[in-house]
């Protein structure tokens, strides 16, 4: 939004009419929200979750002619009972934002330039280095001579947004590559 000398102290004089008279008893919560409405006139709304913590803070997001308008916190999720903390508010502009990346970025070894690739490149290429890297680091027996079957330079950290069964299904997917250390950020 620009906003010049003359727009600014319209805006500030219009906001300091406004909370003087809500000072003065007259009831404002009509205007704030009718206000609030104007911005989802004629949005779907859907229901989601706060991707940032283990708390899972439901939200409702507005969606208009196919894009995202408003995100607000449900009142009547009873976790968080409508409030979202700094990173849950700013949910909408992580979607909306610019600088958001829309396509995998990739630098080659010993690049300054990163150059945009396809999704199907990007997935191939892991599945490979992951192939690779399993076939050269692969530790079949210990040093006892006992079976351990194990791959012992690839971590994995799991998300609370994952239900028990995503998370069993991973857990089970990378214990057949032989992956042993594993952690998840949702402690109880």
């Amino acid at each position: 939004m620009n906003c010049n000398r003359r727009d600014f102290l319209k805006l500030a004089g219009a906001s300091a009419v406004c909370l003087t008279l809500g000072q003065l008893g007259f009831n404002l919560d009509e205007a704030f929200a009718y206000a609030g409405k104007l911005k989802i006139e004629g949005a779907k709304e859907f229901i989601s979750i706060c991707p940032f913590c283990a708390v899972c803070c439901q939200v409702i997001a507005y969606v208009k002619d196919g894009r995202l308008v408003s995100v607000e916190g449900d009142p009547d999720f009873p976790v968080n009972q409508g409030s979202l903390c700094a990173k849950g508010a700013g949910l909408m502009g992580m979607y909306t934002g610019k600088p958001r990346l829309m396509k995998p970025l990739y630098r080659a070894p010993y690049s300054d330039k990163w150059e945009e690739k396809d999704w199907d490149w990007t997935l191939d290429q892991i599945a490979r280095r992951i192939k690779d890297d399993r076939d050269k680091n692969f530790v079949a027996r210990n040093a006892d001579g006992k079976t351990v079957n194990r791959l012992e330079n690839i971590f994995m950290m799991g998300t609370s947004h994952a239900s028990n069964e995503e998370c069993a299904l991973m857990h089970q997917a990378l214990r057949s590559l032989g992956i042993v250390y594993m952690d998840h950020q949702a402690r109880t």
